[in-house]
């Protein structure tokens, strides 16, 4: 550390999920909607990668509500899609969310970029208050949701992702570090 503050040499490596395994895991789930607005954390990784692949079909939405609703929908004739958006769009659709996926039990699946986060610290740490109060809202509302911040957890996406079609409930993926580009 230098005597004006912490120098970047002074930052702490991290290492990051891979954008190629992350796709892989939600196409292995069966996966081919994707429903989505641009987030900072997961385009390049994710985003963009996937509207060029041709195994997707992508649908952009204006709202992310919307998204919930188009993605509740789908699951009735046995489609499986994601919707992928950030922090700030998850907290504007709690309430389609503890609607569509909890009181009428759909399996509403999201992607959710952690705008914000320090990518060395864990989310219940960091200084952004929309990044700090996402988890304990999701855990109060009890849906599940885990972790995207380390390459191993990607492992778990397909899994957890069958269990919410299997038990008709939602789960969000909470990407803390941008995945990197495939």
């Amino acid at each position: 550390m230098s005597a004006t503050g912490p120098s970047l040499t002074d930052s702490p490596t991290v290492t990051h999920p891979s954008g190629a395994e992350i796709i892989h895991q939600i196409k292995k789930a069966g996966v081919r909607e994707i429903v989505a607005l641009p987030d900072i954390v997961t385009s390049d990784g994710l985003l963009w990668p996937i509207a060029k692949d041709t195994d997707f079909r992508l649908t952009r939405i204006c709202k992310e509500d919307e998204g919930v609703s188009i993605c509740g929908a789908m699951s009735y004739n046995g489609t499986r899609a994601v919707l992928m958006m950030q922090q700030t769009g998850l907290m504007d659709s709690l309430n389609a969310i503890r609607a569509i996926g909890v009181d009428y039990e759909l399996p509403i699946v999201m992607v959710v970029g952690l705008q914000g986060k320090e990518p060395h610290l864990h989310s219940k740490q960091s200084r952004s208050y929309g990044v700090r109060i996402v988890e304990p809202v999701l855990d109060a509302m009890e849906i599940s949701h885990s972790q995207i911040e380390e390459p191993h957890d990607v492992e778990n996406i397909a899994k957890n992702i069958d269990t919410a079609y299997q038990n008709s409930r939602p789960h969000i993926f909470l990407v803390g570090r941008a995945p990197e580009a495939p």
